[in-house]
């Protein structure tokens, strides 16, 4: 059997290692990962390899060569253009085509037994066998589901922890019939998890997945980069270490010298022709490569050192990787996570802090103090989006600097010449943030619509009209110290979660792009965006029925934003209104839960006192409506969602709605009952606004007073919803409270547990396990659904090491015994 190893990525999550190498040869303890998967591969026997190349080509072509040095017969196939997993390998059919072959990434570190894969292949006669493990966190990793026999009965690509329902993982390790050529298009970018597998899946082709045990590191980030050479000092990995081992713990290579009066503390690695001085010492997990001079009283703790590089007297590494070639002079200190490229210069006396990137053929000056990545621009940082955009403490984790590299690397993911809507709320520090994002923006040749201070809902809807994309800035929702920058796409969504990843890639990577004097962008500001606004949305609204049915209503603006929209909209609504607090105030541009539960029970009692129809309340960017009834009482944000419903699907008595999975199953009876049927999303905005779109959608809502108006915008709109709630209340001629009273009541509980990051997986595939024959819905989280109709979801949360629990029944009593019988399942599995 022949096999194929994959060795045409670029690694950019690796920069600046990658920057001038081509991932696979990285060195783990001094040897390429490839050469420790060639070796894996030659030890089951499977010496006739292909190699499909394509960044830095010729690196990887010159190293290995035809493989006699490894007792391999090695041939390439080269990629002009990137092809996808399966495009790089149909690119190698026709050294493939006569006998099952098995694939291999060259860039993961692995002992897994091939030979027992192999065999399982052809136990099962399978068409593909994927090759799977277990990993602690799968965010990064196609998820796989396999049944008792081994066949795959689902495949999910980089799922999001919603989407995780376990913990078995591709490795990207397969083993495949030639037949299944016939399924990959030749020239064009093909994958297999994405494309190919979906394809057999459907076809009933026999696809089986194979969980090994052993070894498995995808080296992917700097940090597991890092890992996957403690793990091989520390023995966890199978692999051939080049050298002698001393002492316990102690590998010396070939021609190495050591004095005597080095300090060494195992696990050490010390490569070929290294020389270590008097004095200096090597702690725990430190890799020093080929040909490195540690000089006396220098200190390396966790620190991997590349080939030829100098580690000058008294110098300090720890928890670093430093390039080939590099010269670290005297006294100089580079901190934990802080990667060093090839052929640097780090002065005397210097400091490179934590984290910071510093590209090849940089120099350092003496005693500079590094705190930010030395590319052409400045700093990264993992995990930018959270729930509501990128969000911090106001200059302390959001800055303006950051608001600029934030804005700079968006505007590199659009056209030059492209346009993007700006807006903020009523706070300072929204006004001063948007004005270094103007600033990036314009720098980097995109064209800018400043629409500032407007509410959400507006600056979604003026994105939409023309705009390549949007940034609004706002204090995030009950944290008034703490601001969200949100990024829009071109409908005025948010971005979804392939364009976060995107802007990610961008960021971590600090390539902005800059324009050259004559492409600087241009800023303008728009006119009459109000009035643009309500004119919309009283076109596509049906406000029929409003003004013959002298509905009285009680308006709170929330000393917010709204309140900018709501003059000219009601008065062209013909109703009685009353607004109270329309004036912004800076100094509250969000409220707490305290704050606004005492706002609506204020509105209660005016509405109760005026003989109003209904109160709403806006929160203070209009983008999230409350619900007061004639009786003064306040309409849970849940049982609104469901009074909405009822109003719109008894119009309507056709269509879909979109609601996410955490909603009572009676909105499914109130759905149906008036002949709609309920789409069922994930938690994810952009999930609900991707369905919201559709044309076939009449509603939407989240339950947290988030709603959706299709016939006007596929996102949230507070607005919107409340012109629309007038005109049903004035055609339907019903109070909500008659509305809420037809509705059967919920009995919906939430419980969060904590969850450690490194169980989440298991948690989730131990709640697929217990839920054994019961029905299964992965729609978000895992949903398990007991015969009379009980439900239970478990729902990893995105941002926090929590696992969320939402469970129904007939009663409170129901839906707390189904709660508890679950969480003993997720804190089993997290001990």
């Amino acid at each position: 059997m022949k096999a194929v190893v994959m060795a045409g990525g670029e690694g950019t999550r690796l920069r600046p290692m990658t920057s001038s190498m081509p991932k696979p040869l990285l060195p783990v303890v001094n040897r390429p990962i490839m050469e420790h998967v060639l070796r894996l591969l030659k030890r089951h026997g499977l010496s006739e390899t292909v190699v499909t190349v394509q960044f830095l080509a010729s690196l990887v072509k010159n190293y290995f060569g035809d493989g006699e040095e490894l007792g391999m017969e090695l041939t390439y196939a080269n990629e002009e253009k990137p092809l996808g997993t399966a495009g790089s390998v149909k690119n190698a059919e026709e050294a493939l085509k006569d006998d099952a072959f098995l694939v291999i990434s060259g860039d993961a570190l692995t002992d897994f037994d091939l030979t027992e894969l192999i065999n399982f292949h052809k136990e099962k006669g399978a068409l593909v066998t994927v090759c799977l493990t277990r990993v602690p966190n799968p965010l990064e990793f196609g998820i796989t589901i396999v049944d008792d026999e081994g066949k795959v009965e689902r495949f999910l690509e980089k799922p999001t922890w919603g989407q995780v329902f376990s913990d078995t993982v591709n490795t990207g390790i397969y083993v495949m019939e030639p037949e299944v050529f016939d399924y990959v298009q030749p020239d064009v970018p093909v994958d297999w998890s994405g494309d190919v597998f979906p394809q057999l899946m459907k076809e009933g082709k026999p696809i089986y997945g194979y969980v090994a045990e052993g070894y498995w590191e995808d080296v992917g980030t700097h940090e597991s980069y890092v890992k996957a050479q403690a793990d091989v000092l520390e023995g966890k990995v199978d692999v051939d270490i080049d050298g002698f081992e001393i002492s316990p713990g102690v590998w010396v290579a070939e021609g190495a010298e050591v004095h005597p009066d080095a300090v060494l503390r195992g696990p050490v690695y010390i490569g070929d022709y290294a020389k270590v001085e008097a004095g200096a010492e090597l702690r725990e997990h430190t890799v020093v490569g080929s040909n490195v001079v540690v000089k006396s009283g220098a200190f390396l703790h966790k620190a991997v050192v590349h080939d030829n590089v100098y580690v000058g007297p008294h110098s300090n590494l720890r928890g670093c990787v430093v390039g080939k070639n590099t010269d670290i002079m005297r006294a100089a200190r580079i901190e934990d996570g802080a990667v060093i490229g090839d052929e640097c210069l780090i002065g005397e006396e210097s400091i490179v802090q934590g984290n910071v990137r510093v590209y090849p053929f940089k120099t350092i000056e003496a005693g500079a103090f590094v705190n930010t990545s030395v590319i052409w621009e400045s700093r990264g940082q993992a995990h930018l989006f959270g729930a509501r955009g990128v969000s911090g403490i106001l200059n302390v984790e959001i800055t303006p600097e950051l608001a600029v590299r934030l804005a700079g690397a968006y505007a590199t993911t659009l056209k030059k010449g492209a346009t993007v809507t700006t807006a903020r709320d009523h706070s300072r520090g929204a006004r001063a943030l948007k004005r270094a994002v103007i600033s990036a923006l314009q720098a980097s040749a995109i064209d800018v619509r400043d629409l500032e201070n407007v509410p959400l809902p507006v600056a979604r809807q003026q994105t939409a009209r023309g705009s390549a994309g949007g940034i609004m800035i706002r204090t995030t929702p009950g944290v008034p110290d703490s601001v969200d920058i949100m990024f829009f796409d071109s409908q005025g969504a948010d971005l979804s979660q392939a364009g976060q990843r995107k802007l990610d890639r961008v960021f971590a990577r600090q390539e902005y792009r800059r324009a050259f004097p004559g492409e600087i962008g241009d800023l303008h500001f728009p006119s009459s965006t109000f009035d643009s606004y309500t004119g919309s949305l009283l076109r596509n609204v049906d406000t029929s029925g409003i003004a013959d049915a002298g509905l009285k209503v009680v308006v709170d603006a929330s000393n917010g934003s709204a309140g900018l929209v709501l003059p000219s909209l009601l008065g062209k609504l013909g109703v009685d209104s009353l607004t109270i607090n329309p004036g912004l105030d800076e100094a509250r541009p969000t409220e707490t839960l305290e704050m606004r539960r005492a706002g609506l029970k204020r509105l209660g009692e005016i509405v109760a006192s005026s003989g109003a129809a209904f109160g709403v309340r806006f929160d203070p960017v209009g983008e999230r409506l409350s619900l007061v009834d004639e009786q003064g009482r306040i309409v849970e944000d849940d049982r609104a969602l469901l009074v909405m419903l009822d109003l719109v699907a008894a119009e309507r008595r056709s269509g879909r709605v979109a609601l996410p999975v955490t909603t009572t199953r009676i909105a499914e009876q109130v759905a149906a009952y008036h002949g709609t049927q309920v789409e069922w999303t994930t938690t994810s905005p952009d999930d609900l606004t991707r369905v919201g779109r559709e044309e076939t959608t009449i509603f939407g809502g989240d339950g947290r007073g988030g709603f959706i108006v299709p016939e006007f915008s596929g996102v949230f709109d507070g607005t919107a919803a409340f012109v629309r709630l007038i005109g049903l209340v004035a055609r339907t001629q019903l109070t909500l409270s008659q509305i809420d009273a037809r509705i059967p009541r919920a009995h919906v509980l939430k419980r969060d547990l904590a969850t450690p990051w490194a169980v989440k997986g298991l948690v989730m595939r131990r709640v697929v396990e217990a839920a054994g024959d019961r029905f299964v819905d992965t729609t978000d989280g895992v949903r398990v659904v007991e015969a009379d109709g009980r439900w239970v979801l478990v729902l990893p949360d995105p941002a926090e090491a929590v696992t969320h629990l939402w469970a129904e029944g007939p009663d409170d009593a129901s839906a707390q015994a189904l709660l508890d019988e679950w969480s003993t399942v997720v804190e089993g599995a997290g001990n």
